[in-house]
């Protein structure tokens, strides 16, 4: 039995993490040339953001390990991180896909700064090396995999095919310490940033598509970036929602009443 206030919490954490994908947000606002500069990345262009998703995560990676230290409880300053990842964006949209390389690890790193945030907002204890690679796997929400259970609700689904790999990357920089290196990385932390990567790259094909827009430049890259940043803040808001729940109700009782809301029949009983 879910109290009031935590049922509306858990509703607004459904709509957030199944709502609809980057794509289609940036198609509301731009139209849909970018379906059809989706559609038409050049090789080249794929080959490039491929480049730039691993750099991005690399950088992400040693942020989390590093450099992510503040009190639990402190207030997220998510519009802050939305300026700072715009002026990034903005500069993404003056030089294209040749700023991808640059552009993209400068938002994905203040991208993560903005989700510790939420994350500390949610009662969650940054020093905890789970909590970091938690942090981390925020950047595989919203795309979604072939490899799914259709069965499965797309954040379920998601939390399944990297729940292994984040507790498996936790343990491994317990044991070798917090200067690991991205460059360096051991078995576990490859197949955390692998299994991200697969989805975090649906997300930057979309985000970069739309940034070749001519039409686009850096007003629409500044715009795109908000829109990449606000994505992804989101769904930090929903998955620390749900494991904060999680603490209190037990794991099973949220997964349950979670799959009923996202199929629109949830009727949880809850206390006055």
């Amino acid at each position: 039995m879910l109290e009031t206030v935590d049922y509306q919490d858990l509703e607004k954490a459904v709509k957030k993490l199944e709502s609809p994908g980057l794509t289609m947000q940036i198609v509301e606002k731009i139209g849909k040339p970018v379906e059809y500069a989706l559609q038409r990345l050049p090789e080249k262009a794929t080959a490039q953001i491929e480049k730039a998703t691993s750099l991005a995560l690399e950088k992400a990676l040693d942020v989390a390990l590093q450099t992510m230290k503040a009190p639990t409880g402190a207030t997220a300053s998510n519009n802050g991180h939305k300026t700072a990842a715009a002026i990034s964006g903005g500069v993404g949209g003056v030089f294209g896909l040749t700023a991808l390389a640059v552009e993209l690890p400068v938002s994905t790193a203040i991208i993560l700064r903005s989700v510790a945030d939420i994350a500390r907002q949610e009662g969650e204890n940054i020093e905890d090396l789970e909590t970091r690679m938690e942090c981390l796997a925020v950047f595989a929400m919203g795309g979604n995999s072939s490899s799914d259970d259709a069965a499965e609700t797309s954040y379920y689904a998601t939390r399944a095919a990297l729940g292994v790999q984040v507790k498996e990357a936790a343990k491994f920089v317990s044991r070798q310490g917090t200067k690991v290196l991205s460059k360096e990385t051991g078995p576990p932390l490859a197949r955390l940033i692998a299994a991200i990567a697969s989805r975090f790259g649906v997300v930057v094909s979309e985000k970069a598509a739309a940034q070749l827009i001519p039409a686009v430049g850096a007003v629409g890259g500044a715009t795109i970036n908000l829109m990449f940043t606000h994505h992804f803040q989101t769904m930090a808001e929903g998955h620390f929602t749900v494991r904060r729940l999680e603490k209190k109700y037990g794991k099973e009782c949220i997964k349950e009443e979670y799959r009923r809301l996202a199929s629109g029949s949830g009727h949880a009983e809850k206390a006055a």
